[in-house]
Protein backbone atom coordinates (compact mmCIF):
# COMPACT_ATOMS: atom_id res chain seq x y z
CA UNK A 1 0.00 0.00 0.00
CA UNK A 2 1.29 3.45 -0.89
CA UNK A 3 2.16 4.97 2.47
CA UNK A 4 2.19 8.50 1.04
CA UNK A 5 -1.52 8.14 0.25
CA UNK A 6 -2.80 5.86 2.98
CA UNK A 7 -1.61 6.55 6.51
CA UNK A 8 -2.58 5.43 9.97
CA UNK A 9 -4.77 8.10 11.53
CA UNK A 10 -6.37 8.65 14.91
CA UNK A 11 -9.91 9.21 16.02
CA UNK A 12 -11.31 9.98 19.47
CA UNK A 13 -14.21 8.40 21.38
CA UNK A 14 -16.39 10.00 24.08
CA UNK A 15 -19.92 10.59 25.28
CA UNK A 16 -21.17 13.16 22.76
CA UNK A 17 -20.30 15.16 19.65
CA UNK A 18 -19.61 18.88 19.82
CA UNK A 19 -21.37 20.81 17.08
CA UNK A 20 -20.85 24.24 18.57
CA UNK A 21 -21.23 27.51 16.75
CA UNK A 22 -18.24 29.01 15.01
CA UNK A 23 -16.23 31.13 17.46
CA UNK A 24 -15.39 34.68 16.50
CA UNK A 25 -11.65 33.95 16.66
CA UNK A 26 -11.55 30.77 14.55
CA UNK A 27 -9.11 30.55 11.63
CA UNK A 28 -9.39 28.41 8.51
CA UNK A 29 -11.44 27.57 5.45
CA UNK A 30 -11.82 23.76 5.53
CA UNK A 31 -11.75 23.68 9.33
CA UNK A 32 -12.14 26.22 12.13
CA UNK A 33 -9.11 26.35 14.42
CA UNK A 34 -8.78 28.33 17.63
CA UNK A 35 -6.95 28.12 20.95
CA UNK A 36 -8.59 27.79 24.36
CA UNK A 37 -7.09 28.77 27.69
CA UNK A 38 -8.16 25.70 29.67
CA UNK A 39 -7.64 27.34 33.04
CA UNK A 40 -9.97 30.27 32.30
CA UNK A 41 -12.13 28.60 29.65
CA UNK A 42 -11.70 31.59 27.33
CA UNK A 43 -11.06 31.46 23.60
CA UNK A 44 -7.81 33.32 22.97
CA UNK A 45 -8.16 36.34 20.65
CA UNK A 46 -6.29 36.15 17.35
CA UNK A 47 -4.41 39.21 16.07
CA UNK A 48 -3.41 39.58 12.42
CA UNK A 49 -0.05 41.26 11.87
CA UNK A 50 1.89 41.44 8.58
CA UNK A 51 0.07 38.47 7.10
CA UNK A 52 0.37 36.23 10.17
CA UNK A 53 -2.01 35.25 12.97
CA UNK A 54 -0.78 35.78 16.53
CA UNK A 55 -2.13 34.71 19.94
CA UNK A 56 -1.02 35.99 23.33
CA UNK A 57 -0.38 33.06 25.67
CA UNK A 58 -0.39 33.31 29.45
CA UNK A 59 2.75 31.75 31.00
CA UNK A 60 1.84 28.66 33.01
CA UNK A 61 -1.66 28.29 31.53
CA UNK A 62 -2.80 25.01 30.00
CA UNK A 63 -4.29 25.32 26.54
CA UNK A 64 -6.10 23.30 23.87
CA UNK A 65 -6.07 23.46 20.07
CA UNK A 66 -9.71 23.22 19.03
CA UNK A 67 -10.27 21.94 15.47
CA UNK A 68 -13.77 21.80 13.94
CA UNK A 69 -14.36 20.19 10.55
CA UNK A 70 -16.38 22.70 8.50
CA UNK A 71 -17.00 20.21 5.66
CA UNK A 72 -19.66 17.53 4.99
CA UNK A 73 -16.91 14.92 4.51
CA UNK A 74 -14.09 13.56 6.63
CA UNK A 75 -10.88 15.56 7.03
CA UNK A 76 -7.49 14.60 8.40
CA UNK A 77 -5.43 17.17 10.30
CA UNK A 78 -1.70 16.73 10.86
CA UNK A 79 -1.05 18.97 13.86
CA UNK A 80 2.27 20.54 14.82
CA UNK A 81 3.29 22.49 17.92
CA UNK A 82 6.73 24.14 17.94
CA UNK A 83 7.65 22.13 14.82
CA UNK A 84 6.83 18.79 16.51
CA UNK A 85 4.02 16.38 15.56
CA UNK A 86 1.65 16.30 18.55
CA UNK A 87 0.85 12.59 18.05
CA UNK A 88 4.18 10.93 17.23
CA UNK A 89 6.66 13.47 18.65
CA UNK A 90 8.55 13.51 15.34
CA UNK A 91 9.87 16.66 13.71
CA UNK A 92 6.68 17.63 11.91
CA UNK A 93 6.03 16.85 8.24
CA UNK A 94 2.90 16.70 6.09
CA UNK A 95 2.96 12.93 5.44
CA UNK A 96 2.76 11.95 9.12
CA UNK A 97 -0.10 10.69 11.25
CA UNK A 98 -2.84 12.99 12.52
CA UNK A 99 -6.44 13.24 13.72
CA UNK A 100 -9.46 12.35 11.55
CA UNK A 101 -12.65 14.36 12.02
CA UNK A 102 -16.07 13.37 10.72
CA UNK A 103 -18.39 15.89 9.03
CA UNK A 104 -18.89 19.01 11.20
CA UNK A 105 -17.18 17.36 14.16
CA UNK A 106 -14.93 19.15 16.65
CA UNK A 107 -12.04 17.89 18.73
CA UNK A 108 -9.97 19.68 21.38
CA UNK A 109 -6.32 18.59 21.26
CA UNK A 110 -5.07 19.11 24.81
CA UNK A 111 -1.59 17.58 24.81
CA UNK A 112 1.19 15.45 23.38
CA UNK A 113 -0.12 11.96 22.59
CA UNK A 114 1.49 9.40 24.94
CA UNK A 115 -0.71 6.36 24.23
CA UNK A 116 -4.24 5.45 23.12
CA UNK A 117 -5.41 6.58 26.57
CA UNK A 118 -3.17 9.48 27.65
CA UNK A 119 -1.74 12.84 26.69
CA UNK A 120 0.79 15.13 28.37
CA UNK A 121 -0.98 18.49 28.71
CA UNK A 122 0.03 21.51 26.63
CA UNK A 123 0.98 24.53 28.74
CA UNK A 124 2.72 27.79 27.94
CA UNK A 125 6.23 27.93 29.36
CA UNK A 126 9.59 29.62 28.78
CA UNK A 127 11.39 28.41 25.65
CA UNK A 128 14.14 26.43 27.46
CA UNK A 129 11.44 24.40 29.29
CA UNK A 130 9.44 23.64 26.14
CA UNK A 131 9.11 20.06 24.90
CA UNK A 132 10.80 20.99 21.60
CA UNK A 133 13.80 22.54 23.36
CA UNK A 134 14.09 19.64 25.83
CA UNK A 135 14.24 17.23 22.89
CA UNK A 136 16.90 19.26 21.07
CA UNK A 137 14.64 21.08 18.55
CA UNK A 138 14.22 24.72 19.71
CA UNK A 139 14.40 26.36 16.26
CA UNK A 140 10.63 26.48 15.61
CA UNK A 141 9.25 27.18 19.08
CA UNK A 142 6.29 29.57 19.05
CA UNK A 143 4.18 28.29 16.14
CA UNK A 144 1.18 25.95 15.82
CA UNK A 145 0.27 24.38 12.48
CA UNK A 146 -2.63 22.30 11.18
CA UNK A 147 -2.22 20.69 7.72
CA UNK A 148 -5.62 19.59 6.38
CA UNK A 149 -6.28 16.79 3.88
CA UNK A 150 -9.49 15.76 2.15
CA UNK A 151 -10.31 12.07 1.76
CA UNK A 152 -9.73 10.56 -1.70
CA UNK A 153 -13.00 8.64 -1.92
CA UNK A 154 -15.71 7.43 0.47
CA UNK A 155 -15.26 3.91 1.79
CA UNK A 156 -17.53 1.17 0.40
CA UNK A 157 -18.69 0.43 3.94
CA UNK A 158 -18.40 3.65 5.92
CA UNK A 159 -16.95 3.26 9.39
CA UNK A 160 -19.02 4.66 12.26
CA UNK A 161 -17.78 8.15 12.97
CA UNK A 162 -16.35 8.81 16.44
CA UNK A 163 -17.71 11.55 18.65
CA UNK A 164 -15.46 14.06 20.28
CA UNK A 165 -15.34 15.25 23.89
CA UNK A 166 -14.49 18.72 25.06
CA UNK A 167 -11.44 19.19 27.23
CA UNK A 168 -13.80 19.72 30.18
CA UNK A 169 -15.38 16.30 29.65
CA UNK A 170 -11.97 14.69 29.29
CA UNK A 171 -10.84 16.37 32.51
CA UNK A 172 -13.75 14.73 34.33
CA UNK A 173 -12.78 11.36 32.86
CA UNK A 174 -9.19 11.97 33.86
CA UNK A 175 -10.20 12.63 37.44
CA UNK A 176 -12.39 9.52 37.52
CA UNK A 177 -9.86 7.04 36.20
CA UNK A 178 -6.21 6.81 35.27
CA UNK A 179 -5.17 5.90 31.72
CA UNK A 180 -2.61 3.27 30.70
CA UNK A 181 0.84 4.10 29.33
CA UNK A 182 1.83 2.98 25.86
CA UNK A 183 3.63 3.91 22.70
CA UNK A 184 1.98 6.02 20.01
CA UNK A 185 2.14 5.43 16.26
CA UNK A 186 5.45 5.88 14.49
CA UNK A 187 6.41 7.26 11.10
CA UNK A 188 9.22 8.87 9.14
CA UNK A 189 10.36 12.39 10.01
CA UNK A 190 11.34 15.17 7.60
CA UNK A 191 12.23 18.83 8.15
CA UNK A 192 9.46 20.85 9.76
CA UNK A 193 6.80 22.46 7.60
CA UNK A 194 6.39 25.35 10.02
CA UNK A 195 9.70 27.20 9.50
CA UNK A 196 9.63 30.92 10.38
CA UNK A 197 10.66 33.64 7.96
CA UNK A 198 14.21 34.46 9.09
CA UNK A 199 14.24 37.83 7.31
CA UNK A 200 11.01 38.98 8.99
CA UNK A 201 12.32 37.73 12.34
CA UNK A 202 15.48 39.79 11.99
CA UNK A 203 13.49 42.97 11.47
CA UNK A 204 11.31 42.59 14.56
CA UNK A 205 12.31 44.31 17.81
CA UNK A 206 13.80 42.12 20.50
CA UNK A 207 11.19 40.60 22.86
CA UNK A 208 10.80 42.12 26.30
CA UNK A 209 10.65 38.76 28.13
CA UNK A 210 11.73 35.16 27.49
CA UNK A 211 9.98 33.69 24.46
CA UNK A 212 7.10 31.30 25.13
CA UNK A 213 7.03 27.65 24.11
CA UNK A 214 4.80 24.67 24.88
CA UNK A 215 5.68 22.39 27.77
CA UNK A 216 5.17 18.66 28.35
CA UNK A 217 2.71 18.74 31.23
CA UNK A 218 0.88 16.34 33.51
CA UNK A 219 -0.63 13.15 32.12
CA UNK A 220 -4.35 13.29 31.39
CA UNK A 221 -6.88 10.69 30.30
CA UNK A 222 -7.79 10.92 26.62
CA UNK A 223 -8.95 7.83 24.71
CA UNK A 224 -8.56 7.49 20.95
CA UNK A 225 -9.12 4.79 18.35
CA UNK A 226 -7.50 4.03 14.99
CA UNK A 227 -8.82 4.28 11.45
CA UNK A 228 -7.48 4.44 7.90
CA UNK A 229 -7.62 7.52 5.71
CA UNK A 230 -6.66 7.80 2.03
CA UNK A 231 -5.61 11.31 1.17
CA UNK A 232 -6.84 12.94 -2.02
CA UNK A 233 -3.46 14.65 -2.45
CA UNK A 234 0.07 14.24 -1.11
CA UNK A 235 0.08 17.96 -0.28
CA UNK A 236 -2.34 19.51 2.21
CA UNK A 237 -5.27 21.43 0.79
CA UNK A 238 -4.94 24.01 3.56
CA UNK A 239 -2.25 24.82 6.11
CA UNK A 240 -3.34 26.87 9.11
CA UNK A 241 -0.54 28.60 10.99
CA UNK A 242 -0.86 30.39 14.33
CA UNK A 243 2.10 32.01 16.07
CA UNK A 244 2.13 32.72 19.80
CA UNK A 245 4.12 34.47 22.50
CA UNK A 246 3.46 36.31 25.76
CA UNK A 247 1.38 39.48 25.67
CA UNK A 248 4.42 41.41 26.91
CA UNK A 249 6.46 40.25 23.92
CA UNK A 250 3.66 40.94 21.44
CA UNK A 251 3.49 44.51 22.76
CA UNK A 252 7.29 44.85 22.47
CA UNK A 253 7.18 43.60 18.85
CA UNK A 254 4.44 46.08 17.94
CA UNK A 255 1.81 43.39 17.34
CA UNK A 256 -0.34 44.62 20.23
CA UNK A 257 -0.64 48.19 21.49
CA UNK A 258 0.41 48.97 25.05
CA UNK A 259 -2.28 49.37 27.65
CA UNK A 260 -4.19 52.55 26.81
CA UNK A 261 -5.09 53.41 30.41
CA UNK A 262 -2.30 52.45 32.80
CA UNK A 263 -3.27 52.14 36.44
CA UNK A 264 -2.93 55.33 38.48
CA UNK A 265 -3.22 55.22 42.26
CA UNK A 266 -5.77 57.64 43.76
CA UNK A 267 -5.40 59.49 47.10
CA UNK A 268 -9.04 58.93 48.22
CA UNK A 269 -10.36 55.75 46.55
CA UNK A 270 -12.29 54.45 49.54
CA UNK A 271 -15.97 53.60 49.60
CA UNK A 272 -16.40 52.77 53.32
CA UNK A 273 -16.98 55.34 56.06
CA UNK A 274 -15.11 54.04 59.11
CA UNK A 275 -14.38 56.20 62.09
CA UNK A 276 -11.01 54.68 62.89
CA UNK A 277 -8.47 52.57 61.02
CA UNK A 278 -9.58 48.90 61.15
CA UNK A 279 -7.32 45.90 61.60
CA UNK A 280 -6.23 44.24 58.35
CA UNK A 281 -8.00 41.00 57.31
Amino acid sequence: MNTSLRRLALSAFAAGALLSALPAQAIGRLADVHLIDRDSGETLPVYRYRGEHWVAGRPGARYAISVRNAQPNRLMGVVSVDGVNVVSGETAAWHQTGYVLGPWQQYDITGWRKSDHEVAAFHFTALPSSYAARTGRPAHVGVIGVALFREKAPALEPLPEPVYPSWRERRELNEAESGSLGRGPRGRGTPSAWAADSVAEARRPAPAAPKLGTGHGEREHDTIGHTTFERRSDRPEEVIRIRYDSRENLVAMGILPPDVSPHRPQPFPGSRSLRYAPDPD
